[in-house]
């Protein structure tokens, strides 16, 4: 058999997370009191966000711990099943690292590993293209290989309320967050080839989604074989444009509703609204 290991920044919906032979992993979440919980586990996404809401000083995240990687990898070993394993971008977290690690601390010689170079969504792409390939009879080491080559065409773009989680967390230069932070200017991240962008910002969040819009043709546009996730932090409501846009100016329909869970939601805030898709070829 072969299994598909992610962690829990890829945002799976239940039915995803608990398929036969998958298994995620999940990051913690730090808060000021000296909480630290599971993602997914000890807190789910409804009460990360009142919790967040409410918090004086923000959380931050940190990687699973390696004994939760050991765990998975010493029952495979066991079973003599083979492993994709599929994690957020490794210029994001140390977790594609420490599951490279632990799978050596166990002598697991059967664990093909995935630098998915995204997050959140994009993780699920690559996980649901592992499940259809593994079904279709594939083997791991060709399925890990596929991924690589798909993972490159994943885009992620979102509005966003304000830069200062993400600039707090390290994930974006204070001079960038700056800009992005100017008064009445929303800013629209990109992640791509790993890493987190501010590709471009506007004056009120319905230019923003303009903005975005615009962003989607930049990147060559949807290959509709994938389908394409919609991505809110805290209220889906902030969607309706972005939903309004895909069905009436794209002609996509069939998109996924994905909301960020802890360790997404940690750097990002309130307030997101976003877009998931693989770029055409």
């Amino acid at each position: 058999m072969i299994r598909i290991l992610t962690d829990s920044a890829a945002d799976l919906a239940p039915s995803e997370s608990n398929a036969p032979g998958v298994h995620v992993v999940p990051l913690n979440v730090l808060f000021e009191n000296g909480d630290t919980l599971r993602d997914g586990v000890d807190i789910d996404r409804a009460g990360f966000y009142t919790r967040l809401l409410t918090a004086d000083k923000l959380p931050c995240t940190s990687q699973p711990s390696p004994e939760s990687f050991m765990q998975v990898f010493a029952d495979a070993k066991a079973a003599g099943d083979e492993t994709v394993v599929i994690t957020i971008s490794s210029t994001l977290s140390g977790t594609f690292q420490c599951a490279q690690l632990s799978a050596e601390e166990c002598d697991y010689q059967s664990a093909y590993f995935v630098d998915s170079r995204t997050a959140s969504a994009g993780e699920g792409i690559l996980v649901r293209e592992a499940l259809r390939l593994r079904d279709e009879g594939a083997g791991a080491a060709e399925i890990a290989a596929s991924l690589d080559l798909l993972k490159a065409r994943i885009g992620i773009l979102a509005v966003v309320d304000s830069l200062k989680h993400l600039h707090k967390g390290g994930r974006l230069p204070a001079a960038i967050a700056l800009v992005g932070g100017a008064l009445g200017i929303k800013p629209v991240l990109s992640v791509l080839d790993g890493g987190i962008h501010m590709a471009d910002k506007a004056r009120g969040r319905p230019g923003a989604y303009v903005a975005m819009f615009r962003q989607i043709d930049k990147l060559g546009g949807v290959d509709p074989r994938y389908g394409y996730s919609l991505l809110y932090s805290d209220d889906k409501g902030v969607l309706a444009p972005v939903h309004h846009y895909m069905h009436s100016n794209l002609h996509l329909v069939g998109g996924r509703l994905v909301q960020l869970g802890a360790t997404i939601g940690t750097h990002v805030g309130p307030g997101v609204a976003g877009i998931c898709f693989v770029r055409a070829e």
